[in-house]
């Protein structure tokens, strides 16, 4: 064999695995793509009940105006939210109003007791949930979809083909605290 053959042989094997490397990296993004497209559903989703939500405790705690107008803006940033890093910010911001609507519940031991309310409590719980199994699978296939294009020898083609690495999709440490409320 010629070495114009080993040459030949060599660069069809490089060429193989630009064309496998590509289609893996295109199919790890995809992935990560349809991931935050269930985050995004459940956070939409979240974001339709809250008028409700906010309707029946408005029912019942009439001078809470404050509290109201922090989950509405919240609820309108995650709505505009375009990128992840705003959709995360504008998760946190309204994770936490809605801890401080149901710590003003807790002072209203009617509205604890609508059926409305218990339903949408209910309803949001299961929600949260799905958002929470949404926001594993999102970043595990980042995690995957990461670890992929930072491998050797993936590393050296990645960057050139035009892929970057993806971002979590994090809770914020600030939203786990519990919401102080003062009458």
């Amino acid at each position: 064999m010629s070495l114009t053959n080993y040459v030949l042989i060599v660069l069809g094997a490089l060429a193989l695995f630009a064309f496998w490397l590509y289609n893996s990296l295109v199919r790890a993004k995809t992935r990560v793509e349809e991931a935050w497209s269930h985050i995004d559903v459940q956070l939409n989703r979240r974001a339709d009940l809250i008028p409700n939500l906010i309707e029946t405790v408005k029912g019942y705690a009439k001078h809470e105006k404050g509290i109201f107008e922090n989950v509405t803006k919240a609820r309108s940033a995650l709505l505009g939210a375009k990128t992840v890093k705003e959709s995360e910010e504008a998760d946190n911001m309204l994770t936490g109003a809605l801890k401080t609507i149901f710590a003003v519940a807790e002072n209203y031991p009617n509205l604890k007791a609508s059926d409305n309310f218990k339903e949408l409590q209910d309803e949001l719980a299961d929600t949260e949930n799905k958002i929470a199994y949404a926001r594993q699978f999102y970043n595990g296939n980042v995690r995957d979809f990461n670890i992929l294009i930072k491998s050797f020898p993936n590393v050296l083609l990645a960057s050139v083909l035009g892929f970057k690495a993806a971002e979590f999709f994090e809770v914020n440490q600030e939203t786990r605290k519990k919401p102080e409320v003062k009458f």
